[in-house]
């Protein structure tokens, strides 16, 4: 009796422990001991539960067993002692098994006839706890326990064990035979009731809560529905308990399966639920949007009622909740309503790129993926993809393609294949690695998916350049834009270098950079500046090169205004002699030793003048130098092949003007003759760098031609591929139907594939039949 008493003080529990009489207390509860003495003992044992360390002792001296013995004890204080230590002790998950083993559900019912409510109420508190195990589940109810529950909810006087027994008859609902007998019993119908009913907010929090379980079975939802239980959830979300928020708010998530109320929820449910989510309680900020989330997937009204609400900004703020649950259910929520344009276009007016960068960041896997998805809704234009790379939200973005979660891998491929759709954001992107990851992940069969592969395949098509220094292949599809460079040949893996990078260095012997650009630079230098910079490489800056800028846009401008005036004028910076015939260049040889020492000491002139601000400066904006010869073989291939409307003929003819304008028809016998190699490191050297316009080479071989054709193809709509060969060469294939057989039985047949000639005999074609064999004789 005294230390029983004395128990329920701290100090006398550590000091109990320390005296090791554990042992001696349960031994007390034997059969043959007197009832005061398992009064008294059950007693201390049940103050001494109320800590971690005395639970593990009680348990592992055995006294589990002894104790559910005396819940049959005919002495009622025992009984309360007893159960009230077996619910301390089944807080841990291996007593609650060993519970189970020792089968004390069948006293554990019994103590729910007491005629004590104290007794009753320790016995459904267990009862709570042992439930959410399925083993105890099925044995409470094959021992009819659940008629006891549904008869306390029945027994108004009993209203003070309604909170436990609710609590304890959601856990039964989570087994799918309780759910049926409880239905059969008219349990459903009470649970209604008491949310609709009572005033008392944890029987209403855990009626809701009851209702969301019972919800999770498709007749439960159809029979709650044909009670209007939508109606009682909408009022709960205005209870001032935040438990019955969150509960009413888990109970309309269960509702939404079904259709019927989802529609319900669209005029009510849906305002309530968006004013949750501006709470100051997290959770039940998760639990609105975790409702909002199911109501608004395949719901296009739902998720515009949700944004005429005023929900998009509560739900962006959630974003950067702590809460993940929180977090990944305002993406999904969000995700849905960017199916619809104008909402996404409200959406991105709140800043939703900078709001996503956290969530990207993220270490759950769940929130990942939901935020990659969000990303691939909501960066369907440039303005938005430009919004999300200015935030540094490319760079989490690619780094959850490495991820080992199948689902935000997946949704990481679905994103960066969205932010892919444009030059701009598919270089930056292949800059970070992306490509590098995509083509490890395509590699595996267990981790590749159609969006890995889909998301590999654009970045490839939106970044051509890299596209045919990779692959050697750019289809009738890929349409070579400003900007576009030739490389040449890279092994998988390894890097291309930006176009800005390779401008800046200086010309080596290695192979040229082809660039194709039509359009005019955008900087000019001051006037005195102009002269003395025109033999500067534009790699160096952008002033030093605009001397070439300027007389190109002068150039180009005098062709547009009279295409008839002689084209082949060289522009200001380059080397004259190159654009002129051979008797000039051979009188003018004997004097070029003192003029190449006057150049030099030109250029060291320039050099020593006081730079304007920006110039020199790799950091500053850099454009692509100007092909004025380019424009002009765009405006005349525009004014003169593209009014022909024979698709054979188009290409005939513009295979011809390749051919005049890259040095002419080149017999096979004099191939080695032809000299392009000095004329391609003249350009270099005059342009001191290694990047050379196509439209500046004169004496182009195969696949400087190939480009050439492939690039003036693609400004006027003949659809053409250009093909990377072996030993410098390259070629152009076309689709052409077979005139003969167009009339044919059977429908068209398939066009026919030729390879286009420009260097032997311009303008041929070829049909493509056994390539290996064909490739071989034309090359």
């Amino acid at each position: 009796m005294i230390f029983g008493i004395l128990a329920s003080n701290n100090d006398v529990k550590k000091l109990l422990r320390e005296l090791d009489v554990m042992h001696s207390v349960i031994a007390q509860l034997a059969p043959e001991e007197e009832v005061v003495i398992h009064e008294f003992a059950s007693l201390c044992l049940a103050n001494m539960s109320a800590e971690y360390t005395s639970k593990v002792q009680i348990f592992e001296h055995g006294g589990l067993e002894p104790l559910i013995r005396l819940l049959s004890s005919p002495d009622p204080d025992v009984k309360k002692n007893s159960i009230e230590c077996i619910y301390n002790l089944v807080q841990d998950f291996q007593c609650r098994a060993t519970l189970h083993e020792l089968n004390a559900i069948p006293p554990i019912l019994d103590l729910l006839k007491s005629e004590y409510p104290i007794i009753q109420l320790l016995a459904l508190k267990t009862l709570g706890v042992v439930t959410y195990d399925k083993e105890s589940r099925t044995m409470l109810r094959e021992n009819q326990g659940v008629d006891q529950l549904i008869k306390i909810l029945e027994t108004k006087e009993w209203n003070d064990l309604h909170v436990e027994t609710l609590s304890v008859v959601a856990n039964c609902l989570e087994d799918m035979d309780t759910m049926v007998l409880i239905q059969q019993t008219g349990g459903l119908k009470k649970l209604l009731s008491f949310a609709e009913n009572s005033t008392i907010p944890d029987i209403q929090k855990n009626a809701a809560k009851a209702i969301s379980k019972a919800a999770s079975d498709s007749e439960n939802r159809k029979l709650f529905h044909e009670q209007e239980v939508e109606k009682c959830l909408v009022a709960l979300l205005g209870s001032e308990s935040d438990g019955t928020k969150i509960a009413a708010s888990q109970a309309i998530s269960a509702m939404s399966e079904n259709a019927g109320s989802k529609e319900f929820f669209n005029n009510q449910g849906i305002p309530q639920l968006i004013q949750l989510l501006k709470s100051d309680n997290e959770e039940v900020r998760e639990a609105a949007a975790l409702a909002l989330a199911n109501l608004t997937t395949c719901n296009p009204a739902n998720a515009n009622a949700a944004a005429e609400a005023d929900g998009i900004e509560p739900l962006i703020n959630i974003l950067s909740s702590k809460r993940d649950g929180a977090v990944a259910n305002a993406a999904t929520v969000l995700t849905n309503m960017a199916m619809q344009e104008p909402l996404r276009v409200n959406i991105q007016s709140h800043d939703i790129m900078h709001a996503l960068i956290g969530p990207l960041h993220s270490a759950n896997t769940v929130v990942q993926s939901k935020a990659a998805l969000t990303v691939a809704a909501t960066a369907c234009d440039a303005e938005a993809r430009t919004e999300l790379r200015n935030a540094g939200g490319l760079e989490p973005l690619v780094e959850l393609l490495r991820s080992k979660n199948d689902e935000v891998r997946k949704n990481a491929s679905w994103a960066v294949m969205v932010c892919a759709n444009e030059e701009l954001m598919a270089v930056e992107l292949c800059k970070l690695g992306a490509l590098d990851i995509l083509e490890e992940i395509n590699l595996s069969v267990s981790r590749k998916n159609k969006f890995s592969e889909a998301a590999h395949n654009k970045l490839l098509n939106n970044h051509l350049s890299l596209k045919y220094s990779q692959t050697g292949y750019l289809s009738s599809s890929n349409i070579i834009s400003d900007g576009f460079y030739d490389y040449g040949r890279i092994n998988p893996g390894t890097k291309l270098p930006p176009l800005k990078d390779l401008a800046f260095q200086e010309p080596s012997d290695l192979r040229a950079i082809l660039l194709v650009n039509s359009k005019s630079s955008e900087v000019s230098p001051p006037a005195s500046m102009e002269d003395k910079s025109s033999d500067v490489g534009y790699g160096r800056s952008i002033s030093s090169s605009s001397s070439l800028r300027r007389a190109s846009k002068e150039k180009t401008n005098a062709a547009f205004g009279s295409p008839t005036e002689e084209k082949s004028e060289p522009a200001s910076g380059r080397n004259t002699a190159l654009g002129k015939g051979t008797a000039k260049e051979k009188a003018s040889r004997k004097g070029r030793g003192k003029k190449e020492e006057e150049k030099v000491k030109e250029e060291e002139e320039v050099l020593a003048v006081p730079k304007l601000p920006g110039e020199g400066n790799y950091d500053k904006e850099w454009y692509p130098p100007a092909d004025s010869d380019f424009c002009v073989y765009v405006y005349e291939v525009t004014k003169s092949i593209l009014p022909i409307t024979n698709i054979k003929e188009q290409i005939e003819v513009l295979a011809k003007y390749v051919a005049e304008k890259m040095g002419g028809k080149i017999p096979k016998e004099k191939l080695h003759d032809f000299g392009w190699e000095l004329h391609i490191s003249e350009l270099k050297y005059q342009l001191k760098s290694n990047v050379v316009p196509i439209g500046q080479i004169k004496k182009g071989t195969f696949y400087h031609r190939a480009l050439l054709f492939k690039a003036l193809a693609d400004k006027i709509g003949i659809g053409c591929s250009l093909v990377r060969g072996e030993y410098g060469r390259a070629w152009n294939e076309v689709k052409l139907m077979n005139e003969s057989r167009k009339g044919a039985i059977g429908g068209l047949p398939p066009p026919e594939v030729y390879i286009v000639d420009l260097m032997f005999h311009p303008g041929g074609l070829m049909k493509l039949r056994s390539r290996d064999a064909d490739l071989y004789r034309f090359l």
